[in-house]
């Protein structure tokens, strides 16, 4: 993306990975969730089978693990770009097959484009928005041009389109597949389901990327199974009963109490927390701000006091959290302090529109820290709503204009959310304000989601290390009424959309650093969440046979590069 690749032409395998690693054996994965009806996950109906995209499809390029944004040849066998970096030509590998032994072609891959841009899931207009030509020059040469754009990331997101076989679907309705096994070009092919139980995946024997430099050494396993679960404590009794093989642990609770017994007292079960340097992203409660209770500013910044991550940590997580300050956490691209150099300069014309917070005022999430108490984070609350037209009548809080009550519904699926949840709706009940937490199975979640139903959600907003043309699928004004985007808050800020542009045309690393930190800066003073916390460790758990390269990329850890010991 920018700078020197580390991998030179001609390497043999990536640094993270063991290229001597054994192939066999089956991997048994649990997922927790309501089930699934759909091998396809490039359109927006239906829940997808787990696994299926990173497992059945390729890429054009391959993303290394241990730099911010670097692709090596996949199905691409070589890249050609200008200086400008206007357009990007992609020459197919002669050997590239999909499973049924059919090559790989640019017509696939100007089907692939085609398709995903026209009848996909919304997500890949947004990322592909900027290109303005595709040119199949030959049965393995195509062209992408791209339009009035200073898009230097559009080559390398480009590279990350999974491509599929246009002979495959041109006989079926691409959105309505459902549990139709699809042709892929991926490392393994599904061997059989159980609709919505359990799906398996195959390793394909004669894989044509079995000995790429970008496949050395991964995808080990024989078969991947996945199971399905309705409950999370149920599937964490499976796994230490020996039912699955690997589990990546998200309670502090758990991680705390109930990894215990005597498998891992023998050493049967291995536990790991496991540092990693990947950005953490944002997870906190998310302000549906399309409804008018959350309309205005004032209001979410007043509620954010309602929530004591202090006391969440000390008696709920076992003070093993980090309360998290940007959307960039854990990264240079995190904003800090107050504005200024290059990132004063860049938010300067826009002083007029923005909260004068932004110039001011260090965003910090309010807490009950040191010698701040809840009562008076919730005397502080009480104040921003006061400024923003409410007050008590009747024990209830009240817009004055209106007369209509300040209340709000949190959608949840996870039950084990609700000890987070409750406390909070507590501390706002204080002042009058009524919250209703709502339960739901997960894909009914989902589909409420996608449609913007709610009020408040919890979220994680992940990031990565080389921010790009993803943040329109976040911030920009464009996605904020499309169906299933990630803009849950429904942004729509000017300031934002010229922003977002700018880290889109960020120049050079440098530039980049400068333009995130002043987007992260403006989203912060929005108030659009209430930040929660993250971990700067993977805390993982697994039978004894599975085993792990010796090194860790700064992305943290990854089963494909793992194996069974035989």
């Amino acid at each position: 993306m920018h700078g020197e690749l580390k991998y030179p032409q001609g390497f043999s395998h990536f640094d993270y990975v063991n290229p001597d690693a054994p192939k066999g054996g089956t991997l048994k994965l649990s997922v927790v969730s309501n089930g699934f009806d759909s091998f396809n996950p490039f359109v927006i109906r239906g829940v997808a089978a787990a696994g299926v995209s990173s497992y059945v499809y390729d890429t054009l390029m391959e993303s290394s693990a241990d730099e911010p944004f670097s692709e090596y040849g996949l199905i691409a066998e070589s890249v050609e770009i200008p200086d400008d970096r206007s357009y990007v030509i992609f020459n197919v590998r002669e050997q590239a097959r999909f499973q049924d032994g059919s090559p790989i072609t640019a017509e696939d891959v100007a089907f692939s484009y085609r398709i995903l841009t026209t009848e996909g899931h919304p997500f890949y207009r947004n990322y592909y928005a900027d290109v303005s030509n595709v040119t199949v020059e030959n049965s393995r040469r195509i062209r992408f041009d791209f339009g009035d754009t200073d898009n230097r990331e559009l080559p390398l997101i480009l590279g990350q389109m999974p491509i599929l076989p246009e002979h495959h679907w041109k006989d079926r309705e691409f959105g309505r597949n459902g549990l139709d096994v699809p042709v892929g070009s991926g490392p393994y092919r599904i061997a059989d389901f159980d609709a919505g139980r359990s799906v398996v995946y195959q390793r394909v024997e004669d894989y044509w990327a079995e000995d790429l430099p970008v496949r050395k050494g991964r995808f080990n396993f024989d078969r991947i199974q996945y199971e399905y679960y309705n409950d999370d404590t149920v599937a964490l009794e499976a796994f230490k009963a020996g039912n699955f093989d690997f589990r990546q642990e998200t309670s502090a609770k758990n991680w705390a109490t109930a990894y215990t017994g005597r498998r891992f007292e023998d050493g049967s079960i291995a536990q790991e927390a496991i540092e990693h340097q990947r950005p953490s992203g944002m997870q906190g409660f998310v302000f549906n701000t399309r409804k008018a209770v959350f309309s205005d500013p004032k209001v979410r910044q007043a509620l954010a006091y309602g929530f004591d991550f202090q006391w969440a940590n000390r008696n709920l997580f076992f003070d093993q959290y980090t309360r998290t300050n940007s959307y960039f956490e854990n990264s240079e691209l995190a904003s800090s302090g107050l504005p200024q150099g290059p990132e004063l300069e860049l938010l300067e014309p826009f002083r007029e529109q923005l909260a004068p917070a932004v110039f001011t005022t260090e965003y910090t999430p309010p807490d009950a820290a040191g010698d701040q108490t809840m009562r008076d984070n919730l005397r502080a609350a009480m104040a921003l709503l006061n400024e923003a037209g409410y007050s008590i009548r009747g024990g209830k809080m009240v817009n004055d204009e209106t007369g209509n009550p300040l209340a709000f519904e949190i959608l949840l699926f996870q039950k084990s959310f609700e000890r987070v949840v409750l406390p909070f709706t507590r501390n706002l009940e204080r002042l009058g304000i009524d919250v209703t937490v709502r339960l739901v199975d997960s894909n009914q979640y989902i589909q409420r989601v996608r449609s913007f139903d709610y009020d408040m959600i919890t979220q994680v907003l992940p990031q990565s290390d080389s921010p790009g043309n993803e943040q329109r699928e976040y911030w920009h004004s464009s996605t904020a009424d499309v169906s299933g985007s990630r803009n849950f808050m429904g942004v729509r800020d000017p300031v934002v959309d010229q922003l977002v542009d700018k880290v889109i045309q960020a120049p050079d690393r440098e530039q980049l650093v400068h333009r995130v930190r002043a987007l992260d800066r403006v989203l912060l003073h929005s108030h659009y969440v209430i930040p929660h916390w993250h971990l700067i460790k993977d805390r993982v758990a697994y039978w004894n046979h599975l085993q792990r390269p010796q090194v860790t990329p700064k992305n943290g850890i990854d089963l494909n590069n793992w194996w069974i010991e035989h």
